[in-house]
């Protein structure tokens, strides 16, 4: 039976997280009521005039930066003619021949990629190659309902990137890991939100099979309403089979653009693509090519430190762990928050431990995002510090750190309400030790006869004694030497 080989290639829509429209001065505003947020230029009135959004231009150039692009030294912008009622000028202003940044990368590494499928990535730091990034205005909103459709034009003229892949993708697990890399460096950058529930980071899918061994590539099929990365990954495990099936039983695949329905779990086909749309570009009269070198400085000098980098930084400065590292630099809140935290640690390590195998967990539990956390990284630094002291166990650690997510109160003051200092003070372990041994002649007997379990007992009942404040490892040694 023939092999297959899937080509992927995405085409990324970011909505720039600024406070204007691209070229008006409209609010972008997620949520408002329809249709308020709207003037004669995003409307497209007869005689207004379009006047550029620098703050876009500047994030823009941030963007081709930190996906190291080459920028070029001049843009310009373009009209795209067509009709549609999403876009009430009956054309957009895009950019055609002369885009904002041509090439770059995007690095995917194990934590991109779904969980179910980090243990069987079939390349390792793979390089998703891109074609460019352009510089647009987003269209207006369809809502279609039983019998009408009804447009809501707050989101016409929104700052939109559109972020052209090369067709270097060859699973649907990549298109999720290169998605998840593309979302962390837009928030990373404060470039964007990057919320796809919002409609702030889009996608279309353009996807093809061929027999393996071959060179040409298969008929390209696009997909759209895809409206999650994990929604991504459903389509194409979906539309790859479908093609290779239709392939196997000596069919033919026509270039088509279909539909993902989330619900049903499968494709439709939308429309039929014979050639591609002829939109008749030309430069927009109103707007002036773009001088990009002083944009580019001012990028630069906001330019913050990739993902990729921090984590390697979280490995060298810190003693963390390489998947430790990617799980904390995975989210940038959570960055943050460990790197204050681990600051002022005696052993940046144990903080990592507690943010990763406690904190996450109840934050989970509680539904609470990082931003929302109870504990402030100064206090988790405390708990830390104050079980690598020997001022408290492991143990009452747990205990303390409980409290500490209900309550918010700082780790020394529960210690001492609760009163829960651990005695390392060997004079007063060695007095309990003494009594263990005169209590327990049994026990006693049993270790020096070489049954060396008999010790944990032991240590069990000085313990109790000491009602869980001595400290484990020092009544442990004490013990031994006492009993030898």
């Amino acid at each position: 039976m023939t092999e297959y080989t899937a080509t992927i290639g995405l085409e990324v829509h970011v909505q720039l997280k600024t406070r204007s429209k691209m070229f008006c001065s409209c609010a972008v505003e997620y949520g408002a009521e329809p249709n308020t947020n709207v003037c004669p230029v995003c409307m497209g009135m007869p005689g207004a005039l379009p006047v550029m959004n620098e703050e876009a231009l500047r994030l823009t150039a941030l963007a081709g930066l930190m996906l190291g692009c080459e920028i070029a030294p001049v843009c310009k912008f373009d009209r795209k003619n067509y009709f549609y009622p999403d876009m009430p000028k009956n054309y957009q202003i895009s950019q055609y021949d002369l885009p904002f940044c041509l090439g770059g990368t995007v690095p995917l590494h194990d934590l991109a990629y779904p969980k179910d499928a980090q243990k069987t990535i079939a390349t390792k730091d793979k390089m998703i190659r891109l074609v460019r990034i352009h510089l647009e205005e987003d269209v207006a909103k369809s809502f279609h309902m039983e019998t009408a459709t009804g447009i809501d034009f707050n989101r016409a003229g929104t700052p939109l990137l559109e972020i052209v892949g090369e067709p270097d993708i060859s699973s649907p697990e990549e298109a999720f890991a290169y998605l998840t890399v593309l979302q962390q460096v837009m928030i990373y950058g404060g470039i964007s939100d990057a919320d796809m529930e919002k409609g702030q980071l889009r996608c279309d899918v353009n996807v093809s099979v061929r027999p393996v061994g071959t060179e040409k590539l298969g008929t390209k099929i696009e997909i759209k309403n895809l409206n999650s990365i994990s929604g991504v990954r459903r389509g194409l495990a979906y539309e790859i089979p479908r093609q290779i099936a239709i392939l196997r039983a000596g069919g033919t695949l026509e270039q088509e653009t279909r539909r993902w329905d989330d619900t049903r779990g499968e494709t439709a086909l939308m429309r039929i693509k014979e050639s591609a749309h002829d939109y008749r570009y030309f430069p927009d009269p109103d707007l002036l090519p773009v001088r990009t070198e002083s944009l580019v400085a001012a990028a630069r000098a906001r330019q913050p430190e990739l993902p990729w980098d921090k984590r390697a930084r979280f490995v060298a400065d810190y003693g963390v762990s390489d998947y430790d590292a990617a799980v904390l630099a995975n989210d940038l809140d959570l960055a943050s928050y460990f790197e204050t935290a681990a600051k002022g640690a005696k052993k940046p390590k144990s903080v990592a431990n507690w943010i990763l195998n406690d904190l996450l967990s109840s934050l989970s539990a509680a539904s609470l995002g990082i931003a929302e956390c109870p504990i402030a990284p100064e206090a988790l630094d405390e708990l830390a510090n104050l079980i690598e002291s020997g001022a408290i166990s492991s143990k009452q650690g747990k205990e303390v750190f409980a409290e500490m997510f209900a309550s918010g109160k700082p780790a020394a003051r529960i210690v001492a309400e609760k009163g829960l200092q651990q005695v390392s003070d060997t004079d007063a372990i060695g007095g309990l030790a003494d009594e263990v041994i005169a209590a327990n002649p049994g026990p006693v007997a049993d270790y020096k006869s070489g049954k060396t379990s008999a010790l944990n007992f032991l240590k069990g009942q000085l313990m109790k004694l000491s009602k869980g404040k001595a400290n484990p490892a020092m009544a442990g040694e004490i013990l031994e030497k006492k009993l030898q």
